[in-house]
């Protein structure tokens, strides 16, 4: 590697597509854009894992802590779990399966609750991490100067930047994952000539050696349990599963400086100006249905060849390819909100009031943003409301990008050889909210693992269908991993024994086409997936009473209801989960056809004939919507799945405008259900609130998750944010904080192909000014909205690619409007169109 003094960065921003339209005059301070750096601050060195910083690049993933005289980099790459390919399939399901359908037919719910323990299978294997780079400083960084120590993670550049002073000398640390250049890029220096000095090697919790490759090199090689983690065996006995290495390069100050090599493990540098260290990482993953010991992919090589790459790259030269890439999906969305319309000057720029804050807007370059979680009670900076929204874009971005494996329950961060539920994905609710800002967030991208996983998981899903459950098509139950099970989970049917994970998952597909209208992928990607779905739920459905079709056995994911002998029980059949998901499915694969020319193939006539036999979602006798085919007791009303919501959102059979009776016992369910829960419980009502449009109890919800989670006590918490803004459950789950990016963005918009709702669930009191731009909206249109004093002031729509006509709905008013390709529509506040040209 070559490098250069380049100084301060200049960056040039490259225009996206935000950047094509503006508001006449200024609605905010930079037109829309953030009008405070987009940046998450910390007081000190990371005491906990969650007040680290998380860098990725889609694969590999680290957490810095930013310590002073010892500094860690918690490692991931996203292949490295424990196992091989498994057999998903259980001969002796069939004969379970009949015994519990006629313990449901019989109204004995609570021994078909027992007796379905019968169809559960075996558990995920785990998420592994990679390991850590270690840097050592010498003793007299322990003399820093406590008030000088900054960390931060800029969201605009991707970046953890950390710096301190010792003495007179400065020293800052720069890290960046690349996604171009498959590194982990990390510049070190002090502001005074040969001032640099420590000590660096790798470690692993997984079996692992380390060594020094050459003078500038550390080679570690290691290998996955063939096995998920048994209490009796430690993990370094049992290394058969997949193999993995990491290479960390090192390179220094040509002028001045040495490097050294220390029991053949660690690289002493001494003297220098500045360091830089490359690490890269490869595994002998070759899909999920290659066992370790058959792959022909060779870990070393490919990460030897990785960092070859590199070696006419300098520094600088990696972090622009970094920036360009990175900043080419970050800058297209931009988010600015005021909560006080009265401080809005005469040229239409946003005042913060800040009378209420304990935090001034001037201090939030130096006050943690801890502290501003901790005072959002009380002020209610939307400056953080727009940090957090962009926060889970920056981590879509940095752990979902086309080709990498589908993020996990933590993204691709993890620090445990036993993390929580085993970081794996949970297809109740989990893996579905980590990608529902992909499309109106304007990440479409990003979303491409989430289709390839559908793929592996319907061919192991096949043989589940077939053997298990006597059926054509795929299934996918609760809980996968890297291996694509599709089987069920071990232990209780309340979780377990859940069979819909797999069209839940496909119903992705139908809303990826309806946001890119791309014919393509509708024909060759998501038709195929649709059909093979919904041959499995046709073959599910059976006869029962009153001549419907039911699902049985079926459960509410993870709730338990009071049978009508009084005992606890969580199988009976037709939950409505399972129905709305199913109608859900039927619905997209009956329109694909239509787009297809398909209509008349026999798959789609036995949809059609099935459809008006589907339970219809019904309302309990307290006026909610009923959880269960029948009007059970509910022993846990605070419960934190909203399943029978689903068909509000992310469904569409249950609107505002076509069942107003649902949407209001919908209501009634939210009211029910209460305020508490999980942070991925409380995205959720937040987005529910939004289709119910109502804007008071979805801000609600929002400052419901400001929450400072202390790690220490965390099982006191419910929900909540970690000073790193990493959401809580707790313990950490990513998926909550994509579920409050998607759910801030439906607050502001929400669509059909047809129908563009602007603002229909801002808050305005709160946001009472504001202006966001390119979001995505169904039928491939762009939008972009400003607002004044809780009114719409422009709003400006187009499509590249798409020609569009769309009904356009704000506070009672409809009009039609023909979006054309390419050119560029401004709407003002009586939506009358007052300019249009051309891109």
């Amino acid at each position: 590697m070559e490098e250069e003094d380049i100084g301060e960065w200049v960056l040039v921003r490259r225009s996206t597509e935000k950047d094509l339209w503006n508001p006449s005059g200024t609605v905010g301070d930079g037109g829309g854009e953030s009008s405070e750096p987009l940046k998450v601050t910390f007081g000190g060195p990371a005491k906990h894992w969650t007040d680290a910083i998380p860098i990725g690049n889609g694969r590999l993933g680290a957490m810095v802590w930013g310590g002073v005289a010892s500094e860690i980099l918690q490692l991931n790459e996203d292949t490295l779990w424990t196992g091989t390919p498994g057999d998903y399939t259980d001969r002796k399901a069939p004969e379970a399966l009949e015994e519990v359908r006629k313990l449901v037919d019989n109204g004995k719910y609570f021994a078909a609750t027992e007796a379905a323990v019968k169809l559960s299978g075996n558990p995920s294997d785990v998420y592994q991490p990679l390991g850590d780079i270690k840097l050592e400083f010498d003793d007299s960084h322990l003399k820093y100067t406590v008030p000088s120590y900054r960390r931060e993670l800029d969201l605009d550049t991707a970046t953890a930047r950390i710096s301190y002073s010792v003495g007179d000398v400065e020293f800052t640390r720069e890290h960046f994952a690349s996604n171009p250049n498959q590194v982990i890029a990390s510049k070190i220096s002090g502001s005074k000539p040969g001032s640099l000095s420590f000590t660096v090697s790798l470690d692993s919790k997984l079996h692992h050696h380390s060594q020094v490759n050459s003078t500038n090199q550390i080679i570690m090689q290691g290998s996955c349990p063939d096995k998920r983690p048994s209490p009796k065996v430690m993990v370094n006995d049992n290394p058969k599963g997949v193999q993995f290495t990491a290479i960390l390069d090192l390179q220094i100050s040509e002028s001045r400086g040495s490097i050294q090599t220390l029991d053949d493990k660690k690289l002493k540098v001494e003297g220098c100006d500045w360091a830089v260290l490359l690490l890269v990482a490869s595994s002998s993953f070759d899909g999920p249905f290659t066992k370790p010991s058959d792959s022909e992919k060779d870990p070393t090589s490919e990460s030897l060849s990785t960092l070859k790459s590199t070696k006419n790259l300098s520094y600088s030269d990696l972090y622009a390819r970094h920036l360009d890439d990175y900043q080419s999906l970050f800058h297209r969305v931009s988010l600015q909100l005021s909560k006080s319309s009265k401080n809005t000057c005469v040229d239409g720029s946003l005042k913060r009031d800040n009378h209420a804050s304990h935090i001034k807007e001037s201090d939030h370059g130096t006050v943690s943003t801890a502290e501003r979680v901790k005072s959002f009670q009380t002020d209610e900076d939307p400056a953080l409301v727009e940090l957090l929204f962009q926060f889970g874009r920056y981590l879509l971005i940095s752990c979902s990008r086309p080709g990498t494996q589908v993020a996990n329950l933590q993204g691709i961060w993890n620090k445990d050889i036993e993390p929580p539920w085993d970081a794996a994905q949970h297809l109740n609710i989990n893996l579905q909210m980590n990608y529902w800002p992909s499309l109106p967030c304007n990440l479409r991208e990003c979303q491409e693992p989430l289709f390839d996983y559908l793929s592996s998981l319907s061919v192991n899903g096949s043989k589940t269908a077939k053997v298990n459950y006597e059926a054509s098509g795929y299934v996918v139950h609760q809980i996968s991993d890297l291996w694509a099970k599709t089987s069920p989970d071990r232990g209780q049917a309340v979780w377990a024994m859940w069979p819909m994970g797999g069209a839940w998952v496909c119903t992705h597909l139908w809303e990826h086409y309806t946001y890119t209208m791309d014919k393509d992928f509708l024909k060759n990607k998501a038709y195929p997936l649709l059909e093979g779905c919904t041959l499995f739920l046709l073959d599910w459905l059976i006869e029962g009473p009153g001549g419907y079709l039911e699902t049985n056995p079926s459960t509410s994911p993870e709730h338990m209801f009071v049978a009508p002998d009084g005992k606890q029980a969580s199988v009976s059949y037709s939950s409505t989960m399972d129905i709305s998901i199913i109608k859900e499915v039927f619905s997209e694969i009956v329109s694909a056809a239509e787009i297809l020319g398909r209509n008349e193939d026999a798959l789609i006539k036995r949809v059609l004939e099935a459809q008006p036999r589907l339970l219809p979602t019904r309302i309990a006798r307290d006026g909610s919507i009923m959880e269960w085919a029948q009007d059970f007791q509910d022993p846990d009303i605070h419960h934190r799945h909203l399943s029978h919501l689903f068909g509000l959102y992310p469904g569409h059979t249950i609107t505002v405008d076509k069942t107003p009776d649902l949407c209001k016992a919908a209501e009634s369910t939210l009211y029910k259900r209460g305020e508490d829960g999980p942070g991925w419980s409380t995205t959720w009502k937040i987005a529910l609130w939004a289709h119910l449009r109502n804007s008071e109890h979805a801000y609600r919800m929002v400052k419901h998750l400001f929450d400072l989670v202390d790690p220490d006590h965390e099982a006191k918490y419910e929900g909540g944010l970690y000073s790193n803004l990493f959401t809580a459950h707790p313990p950490f789950q990513i998926d909550a904080n994509f579920g409050f990016s998607a759910a801030v963005a439906e607050m502001l918009v929400q669509s059909t192909v047809k129908d563009l709702y602007l603002l229909p669930a801002l808050p305005r009191d709160k946001w009472g000014s504001g202006c966001v731009k390119g979001l995505k909206a169904r039928g491939r249109v762009t939008v972009n909205i400003c607002w004044k004093e809780g009114d719409l002031h422009e709003v400006g729509l187009w499509s590249k690619e798409q020609n569009s006509v769309k009904r356009i709905h704000y506070r009672g008013r409809t009009v039609t409007a023909n979006i054309s390709i390419g050119r560029v529509y401004t709407f003002n506040n009586k939506l009358k169109c007052v300019r249009a040209y051309s891109l």
